[in-house]
């Protein structure tokens, strides 16, 4: 079997005798895929900091971020083809390379000034370019390092939390200081980091898909693995709407409300009380595996109009927090289930390709709610959104109970 048509990871779990979680090769996979994140938090922060803090204009920022989301967007489904073709980790590593120069280019950018335009956009498109290909990997090789998915995807859950917390804040003060080409340094080591433990994974093989196919094909195969199960195409379909109504806007307008009434230190606060949540619904996950996820998982989602719903009654900050907590857990929660429901439901080799699916489906549909954020408001006002938003978050949870093969999908050891 040539290289071509063998993939990095097994046919069976992982050796019995090595820990559920915390075995060689997931603890290689956990400081790779936290430095990573590290990474990809940061940058957005010191970007439009640093250009901000350097007299560019604020459509500057807003250009930047549209080209570093737009290539991720664009090429994640194809993401998962090369993910299944080549193997998802030597898509890892060489994503990883792709945004470890990137972001040493980067450095040289913001250190010694930003003679045109074009060549930082550029640059934000291979890192945009090379997440799209990270991605895919990044959630089928969760059950080939640790025999307990569900507890793995909790532990990730919790690094997630922590360096989305702690990476915008360092980019911040990084930024503060005059010393943004630093951010793009750290985050350059940060991806070498990934790119070495990836490197050092053992893995098993097992067959690609068929020798011939083409891209196209490739992908036609994935859509019939994702129609073929109602239970997930169900839950793309029903989170496109909550992301569009519900999730995406939900940031921008609680930024336009709680930072003119409260101040920009009670909206860092919120985010904080958020990430604990976050980090609490890990752990919750880690811990507590009921019969059947995707149900447990949506009755957590039951918490997610708290937030919105004390903004809209005007509730103290402290009570804000107390919402945001409790929004965290539901929300991290339902997203260890349905991640782990995914992984080892579908076979892996097409898990690339039903992950890149479901990414570019519902994720994807993240920027379109924030950006019809502020139309909205100005059509309809800040109350009538969130409600709006609050209406289609209880909808969503009940549109998950209510379909049938996600109530009553069980749990699977793998797939």
């Amino acid at each position: 079997m040539t290289s071509s048509q063998t993939q990095d990871r097994p046919a069976a779990a992982p050796p019995a005798g090595e820990p559920a979680i915390w075995s060689r090769n997931f603890q290689y996979y956990f400081t790779a895929r936290s430095a990573g994140l590290l990474g990809w938090a940061m940058l957005p922060v010191a970007v439009s900091a640093g250009l901000l803090s350097a007299g560019y204009e604020l459509s500057t920022a807003g250009y930047a971020m549209a080209f570093l989301v737009g290539p991720f967007a664009a090429l994640v489904l194809f993401g998962g083809v090369l993910a299944d073709r080549f193997t998802a980790r030597r898509m890892m590593i060489f994503a990883d390379l792709a945004n470890l120069t990137a972001h040493v280019l980067l450095a040289m950018l913001f250190i010694h000034g930003i003679d045109e335009l074009w060549h930082l956009y550029g640059l934000l498109m291979v890192v945009g370019t090379a997440n799209a290909m990270f991605q895919p990997g990044a959630s089928s090789t969760v059950p080939l390092v640790a025999r307990d998915v569900q507890g793995a995807n909790g532990v990730l859950r919790v690094s997630e939390a922590f360096t989305a917390l702690g990476g915008p804040a360092l980019a911040g003060v990084l930024v503060g200081l005059g010393a943004t080409g630093w951010v793009m340094v750290i985050s350059a080591v940060a991806y070498g980091t990934s790119a070495v433990c990836l490197l050092a994974l053992r893995l098993g093989v097992v067959p690609a898909p068929p020798a011939g196919q083409g891209m196209w094909r490739n992908l036609a195969v994935g859509w019939h693995e994702v129609r073929s199960r109602t239970w997930l195409w169900g839950v793309i379909v029903i989170w496109m709407f909550f992301a569009v109504l519900s999730w995406g806007p939900q940031l921008t307008i609680a930024a336009g409300v709680i930072v003119p009434e409260h101040g920009a230190t009670a909206f860092g606060l919120l985010n904080c009380a958020f990430g604990a949540g976050t980090v609490a619904g890990g752990l919750l996950a880690i811990r507590y595996k009921p019969a059947r996820p995707l149900a447990a998982g949506a009755l957590a989602l039951l918490a997610f109009p708290l937030y919105p719903l004390g903004i809209v009654l005007d509730w103290p900050v402290w009570l804000l927090a107390v919402a945001q907590v409790v929004v965290g857990v539901g929300i991290t929660f339902w997203g260890v289930m349905w991640a782990t429901s995914v992984q080892t439901q579908v076979p892996g080799e097409v898990l690339n390709r039903v992950h890149a699916y479901e990414v570019a489906g519902s994720v994807g549909m993240f920027p379109v709610g924030s950006a019809l954020a502020g139309p909205a408001v100005g059509a309809f006002g800040t109350d009538r959104v969130l409600l709006v938003g609050v209406v289609v978050a209880l909808l969503t949870a009940a549109a998950l109970l209510m379909t049938g093969p996600v109530r009553t999908l069980g749990r699977a050891a793998r797939a």
